[in-house]
């Protein structure tokens, strides 16, 4: 099974207990493939560097090096502009289709709303640990 993580999945597993925190463990424990593109994980360091709850430059090059070391890494060849109200997340709607994933995994409405795109499951966290476990 291959997913796409929304950066607000990061997010909250990172600081939270919770589904989300859950949807990591079970990627660490190499139950789902991540695949993700640099412009994702640029944004992930964008954010954690300027979340309200500071990590230690040393904690996101650690959280930064599980990423990369952990999934596969693939560069989106199409432009999608399917989500209008907020294009930035347009990029996880790309990767998804480069990488040929299942599913993305997000909290965020724009994605959500969705729900599906080209075969590809847009769902919740809470939805995916139903269906992982």
């Amino acid at each position: 099974m291959k997913i796409v993580l929304d950066t607000n999945i990061f997010i909250s597993g990172i600081f939270w207990r919770g589904s989300s925190n859950k949807v990591i463990t079970n990627w660490k424990e190499g139950r789902f493939t991540l695949v993700i593109s640099l412009q994702i994980i640029s944004e992930i360091i964008k954010v954690l560097k300027d979340f309200k709850i500071k990590l230690s430059d040393d904690m996101i090059k650690e959280w930064i090096d599980l990423i990369v070391r952990n999934s596969v890494i693939i560069e989106p060849r199409e432009s999608i502009k399917i989500i209008k109200e907020d294009p930035k997340d347009n990029i996880f709607i790309e990767t998804a289709v480069a990488g040929n994933v299942d599913y993305v995994i997000s909290q965020d409405n724009h994605l959500l709303k969705l729900k599906e795109f080209r075969g590809i499951k847009i769902i919740t966290p809470e939805e995916f640990n139903k269906i992982c476990n």
